[in-house]
Parts: C-alpha cells; sequence; structure tokens
C-alpha cells in the first residue's frame, strides 16, 4: 500500500463526513470498479461478492450486455418525458408482459416508488370507503412513509409518527389472522411472496394459494412485492410462478419490480393486469424518471441476457451447490439453526450475532450480508462460476465453523 493510495482512502472518508448525510452504516472501504462477482476497492483488494449490490446486481457487476446497450442509449437520447413515446419503453414493457401474467406495466425508480404506485393502485381501483391493505409482520416495502408504513416492523417506524393510516398487520404464514383482519373497508394484500430483509423466509405451503382465495372471495387485490424475488433471481422469471409456493403457482392482481430489473441500473415497474391498468388514470400517479431511455435499454438487455445464457435454469443450479456445502452447517453446529433457500435468496439462521461473520468474511475479501441481526443473507449473481461458489463457501464455512462463542 502506497503513501498515495492511503492518503487518496482518507480523502474519501472526510469528503463523506464533510458533505453526506450519515444515514448510512458504511464499511471502511471506497469500491472502485467490479467485474462480474468480483470488485476492487481503491487499495487494488479484490473481493468476491456474494452480496453484489444489495440484490440489484443478479447479473454480476457490468454485465457486458447491458453496458453496451447503455453505452449506446447514451449517445442517442438520455431523458425525454413519458408524454412523449419511445419504443424501448414499449418494448420493454411488452417483454415483461409475456413472461409475467399478460399485464400491462407501470415504470418507476425502485421499489418504494413500486409499492407506493400498488398502494394508489390498490385504492383507485376499490370503492372509497375500501382503503384498508393488510401486509405482514417482517416483510419489507421500502422507505417512502407509505411503503415504511406497509412495512410490519416497528424498527422502521421510530420517530416517524405519525403513519399513514389504512394498514394492518397479519403474522407471515397465518391465513386465519388475515381472514380476521379483512372487514367491509379493506382493499387489497400486499406481500413479499418470500420475505428478503426479513430472512430469506419462505411462505408455509398452501399460504398464497390462501390469500388469492381470501382475495377472490372478498373482492381485494392481491399485490406481490418481487422488488427482491423477482427479474429471475428464484430461478423462475417471478417467484409466484413456482409451484412449490402453490400448485403450479399464484397468480396475484399486482406485482412490484425493481432491484434486478435493469441489470445494475436503477428502475423499477409494476405489473398488473389488463382490467385493473385503467385505475391508475391519468393524473393520479407519474414518475418523472420512470421508464427513462436508459432504463429501457438496461432492462431489455437484462432479459435478453438471461435467456440468451439460460441463466434461470443456472440459478438453479447455483442455488443446489451452495446447498450443499451450507446445509450440513445445520446438522453439524448448534448454532446454526436452518438454511432457506429459493433459487439465488439463501439466508442461513443463526443463534448468535451475524455481524462477526460478515465482518471476518470481508476481512478474508468475501462480501455477504446479515439481515434481521443473525440471518446471512446471500444474494449471489446468476453468473457466478462453479469455482467462485466453493471460493465463496470455503471461506464462510470456515468462518462459522470457527466463530468465538
Amino acid at each position: 500500500m502506497t503513501a498515495t493510495t492511503q492518503s487518496m482512502s482518507e480523502q474519501t472518508a472526510a469528503l463523506f463526513d464533510e458533505a453526506v448525510i450519515p444515514n448510512y452504516g458504511r464499511y471502511p472501504v471506497c469500491l472502485e470498479r467490479g467485474e462480474g462477482s468480483r470488485v476492487w476497492d481503491d487499495q487494488g483488494r479484490a473481493y468476491l461478492d456474494l452480496f453484489p449490490g444489495w440484490g440489484c446486481n443478479l447479473l454480476g457487476h457490468c454485465p457486458p450486455k447491458v453496458v453496451k446497450a447503455v453505452q449506446d442509449q447514451v449517445a442517442k437520447l438520455i431523458h425525454v418525458p413519458n408524454t412523449w413515446y419511445t419504443e424501448a419503453q414499449g418494448r420493454w414493457a411488452k417483454m415483461l408482459s409475456e413472461r409475467s401474467f399478460g399485464g400491462k406495466a407501470f415504470f418507476c425508480n425502485s421499489g418504494a416508488e413500486a409499492n407506493e404506485a400498488a398502494i394508489k393502485l390498490i385504492r383507485l381501483h376499490t370503492p372509497a370507503e375500501r382503503y384498508k391493505i393488510i401486509t405482514f409482520q417482517g416483510g419489507f416495502h421500502g422507505r417512502t412513509i407509505g411503503a415504511v408504513t406497509a412495512t410490519a416492523q416497528p424498527k422502521y417506524h421510530e420517530g416517524l409518527g405519525p403513519l399513514m393510516a389504512g394498514f394492518t398487520y397479519a403474522p407471515f404464514g397465518d391465513l386465519d389472522a388475515v381472514r380476521e383482519l379483512v372487514d367491509d373497508e379493506t382493499a387489497g394484500i400486499l406481500i413479499e411472496p418470500i420475505q428478503g430483509e426479513g430472512g430469506v423466509r419462505i411462505p408455509p405451503e398452501g399460504f398464497l394459494q390462501g390469500l388469492r382465495e381470501i382475495a377472490d372471495e372478498n373482492g381485494l387485490v392481491l399485490a406481490f412485492d418481487e422488488v427482491q424475488a423477482g427479474c429471475g433471481r428464484t430461478g423462475e422469471w417471478f417467484a409466484y410462478q413456482h409451484a412449490s409456493l402453490g400448485d403450479g403457482g399464484v397468480t396475484p392482481d399486482v406485482i412490484t419490480l425493481a432491484k434486478s430489473l435493469c441489470g445494475g441500473v436503477a428502475g423499477g415497474a409494476l405489473l398488473t393486469t389488463a382490467e385493473i391498468a385503467p385505475s391508475l388514470r391519468p393524473g393520479m400517479h407519474a414518475s418523472t424518471f420512470g421508464g427513462n431511455p436508459i432504463a429501457a435499454a438496461a432492462g431489455i438487455a437484462t432479459i435478453e441476457t438471461i435467456e440468451e445464457e439460460n441463466l434461470l435454469g443456472r440459478a438453479s443450479q447455483i442455488s443446489d451447490a451452495f446447498a450443499a456445502r451450507l446445509q450440513p452447517l445445520v446438522d453439524k453446529l448448534p448454532y446454526v439453526e436452518e438454511l432457506r433457500a429459493c433459487g439465488l435468496m439463501i439466508g442461513l439462521e443463526l443463534s448468535v450475532d451475524g455481524s462477526q461473520v460478515v465482518q471476518q468474511c470481508m476481512e478474508r475479501g468475501l462480501l455477504i450480508n446479515c439481515t434481521q441481526g443473525t440471518v446471512i443473507r446471500l444474494l449471489p449473481a446468476m453468473t457466478l462460476t462453479d469455482a467462485e461458489v466453493q471460493e465463496g463457501c470455503d471461506i464462510l464455512v470456515n468462518v462459522i465453523e470457527n466463530l468465538e462463542l
């Protein structure tokens, strides 16, 4: 390490201290570039990234087809308002429609924005006296005031009250509790089909089917937040399409998407049926940058990459490889409680503080995440190689086996 590079790192930290609001807990690492599942810091050190872009980089860092699409688009047209047509946005919407339930798309910039659009749509589509939305404990839907109210975790509500009216919370997996919450003012149900930030929680058998039945019986809109699970991460285009989560899958009325939607470029979307779509009528909702030419080009390139390289199938192969290495820890170590995985959503629940695992892995050149204090969460790229799977597992397993408790 030279004095120059050390000085550069200190200057970066000082610049942040001076000019950036400290609302994030940051690791003392300045990342400079990435390729595939590797990133390099300003000291030249390489890391294997099993949590790339907080789940946004499903194709790894700087996927070539996405990079080329963005470069070409930037040279032609960067932004135009949504009062004009662009061919790419229409084509992108059609591609998403064909891979889901054949509906229509509204484009925005993030998962929180997509969920805000879903909240509005649910209320607009139902009679005025019906405004309540049922969400689930342990869920996470974003940081805007509506989305954070929908997030049934008290730690995210501290200091923000009074919150938005109209949300009621049910235990994840409890159909009886949902039925008890439905009343004449209930408009819809919003749920992550697999809880991400909540710890990679997979619903019990029959739960999503039961929600579909409750929604149909009571005229409710059923919305799935697939911000983390969607766009191929689970080995299907969307988590709701997994037979394991329902008899042939459970089709919602609304899906919200973001994170990996554009291969690492900012972008979000709401998909809904042709019958419900007109309720989001002109003047009721908008997004200045939503569906912009750059995001559309990246979104199209992301879909094309996944299909051309058969990455849906690859996601399942990678998941199986991780399970083969991590499941033995559950059987072997008393402080490793459970492995939960669906495609490339992988959670290893501990009975001890998981932050020490994150820190020790980072020191050894491996980037992972801990959520809910005790769940080691991996959201690896579809493009991870077999050798990289084994490298990451070698480090992670060794760290967990040698924890000082």
